[in-house]
């Protein structure tokens, strides 16, 4: 077999050992997964057009989570129930006590950019809370079968043109976000009600929406995070407190309850703003959680609708985020996660803002990651890789029927040395981002530099 070998002669030099990589495009493993979802969408210009949508057409973006759209309250505007039923105690059967026309620009520009809305029926977080501001839409909702009656509706509106609606394809319901985001209800910013309210919630609205549309997928709840999870690993749990704790302790009461009661549970979903290792350890804690309860994977998808590695305001646009974005994607990939939603698309000022400049309306260097990993979804089916020596390098592969690519990631603040065997095949493209590129077109290079990205095409 012809081995194709970069960086010999410098690792001799350098005495560095080299990262070999072998990929056998002989070998599915499966299909490329949907993990290069994001959050909510860019939405400058918002109601003139939505003129940053193309972006997330030219990603190949198959699914944008509306949680936190808009900011606070969700603008007034978009998707949470409040905004969409503003008054509570108005007739839900009623198409006039609704307030369709802001989400439903929303949607068509979503549809029109190839990106299928994955929608939570809920509230924006509240963060103003905990500094002892009252709650406005984070009560448990006064009736919860009425809330869930006024959700039905929703999805008629979006899927079945109910009240001159559309009929789109939104495959997954998400029934509330974070609600045991803090232990104390005083100061939870997404559900202000112990965590056996909102079981309540999720057992009265989940099996009467399953039962309304046993076609679509119903499921919850937007765990904050399995950071305290300690799997068969057995890898002690990097960030263990009392509140994350909490997190764990609440998944178990919820599953066990999900399961005794047999509510509908078409997937869960959960979060982490860890490492990509770190993260990658909570994906598999979260599949072996779900396995103890009897959702197993094919009963049950594993959603992974927030992440994102290296929060922090001073790394935003900056090629340490970026590499660890491209990582986080490739281990996903390679990792027990059905669908994953990066937080957020959004285009503002803060730290989760990763894909976008506010300042600019352009894409940060991460955006590109995820043009990168569409090269694989575009290929369609997932290859063995095979890697040795250095950790801190990730790699996934891809075929098509004539393409194939391959996509690697070094989040690390050292150069490693590649000596790959790509089976005999020619590089026909390259494109790297790093430091001093973005998205630049290169040669394969003899080594992936400190904080960078790279994706290969093949012909």
């Amino acid at each position: 077999m012809k081995r194709i070998f970069f960086a010999l002669l410098a690792v001799v030099a350098l005495n560095v050992p080299a990262a070999e990589v072998k990929v056998d495009f002989g070998k599915a493993v499966g299909p490329v997964k949907r993990v290069n979802g994001v959050g909510q969408p860019p939405l400058v210009g918002k109601l003139a057009g939505w003129p940053m949508f193309h972006y997330l057409k030219e990603a190949g973006i198959p699914y944008s989570r509306l949680h936190d759209v808009g900011g606070w309250l969700g603008g007034g505007l978009f998707v949470d129930i409040p905004n969409l039923f503003p008054n509570f105690d108005a007739d839900e059967n009623d198409p006039k006590s609704y307030r369709f026309a802001y989400t439903d620009s929303l949607l068509k520009a979503l549809d029109q950019n190839g990106v299928e809305p994955f929608f939570r029926l809920g509230v924006t977080i509240e963060n103003f809370v905990s500094s002892g501001y009252p709650p406005m839409n984070i009560l448990p909702p006064k009736d919860y079968a009425k809330w869930g009656c006024i959700c039905e509706h929703v999805i008629r509106h979006y899927t079945e043109g109910w009240a001159d609606g559309f009929k789109m394809k939104i495959t997954y319901w998400e029934i509330w976000n974070e609600p045991e985001n803090h232990p104390d209800d005083n100061r939870n910013p997404m559900f202000r009600g112990p965590f056996a309210e909102y079981m309540k919630l999720y057992g009265t609205v989940a099996p009467y929406l399953k039962a309304k549309f046993p076609h679509l997928k119903i499921g919850a709840y937007g765990h904050c995070g399995f950071y305290a999870g300690v799997g068969s690993d057995h890898i002690p749990a990097a960030n263990s407190t009392p509140r994350t704790k909490y997190f764990v302790e609440c998944s178990h009461k919820f599953l066990a309850a999900a399961r005794d009661n047999k509510w509908p549970l078409d997937f869960f979903s959960y979060h982490s703003y860890s490492s990509p290792t770190e993260a990658l350890r909570q994906v598999r804690f979260a599949d072996e959680h779900l396995n103890q309860y009897g959702f197993t994977a094919d009963k049950c998808e594993r959603i992974f609708n927030e992440w994102l590695p290296y929060v922090n305001h001073k790394n935003l646009g900056s090629a340490l985020q970026a590499a660890g974005v491209a990582a986080e994607l490739i281990g996903l990939q390679n990792g027990p996660c059905d669908v994953a939603c990066i937080y957020d698309a959004r285009c503002g000022v803060g730290n989760y803002s990763p894909l976008f400049n506010p300042l600019t309306y352009k894409p940060h260097k991460a955006y590109y990651a995820f043009t990168a990993f569409n090269e694989l979804r575009k290929c369609g089916t997932a290859v063995a890789v095979q890697t040795v020596g250095d950790k801190n390098l990730w790699v996934a592969a891809a075929k098509g029927e004539k393409d194939a690519a391959v996509m690697m990631s070094n989040d690390s603040d050292k150069a490693i040395p590649l000596v790959c065997d790509f089976q005999g095949r020619a590089v026909a493209a390259c494109r790297i981002t790093d430091k001093d590129r973005t998205d630049a077109t290169v040669s394969f290079p003899s080594e992936l530099p400190p904080r960078s990205f790279l994706v290969a095409m093949f012909r």
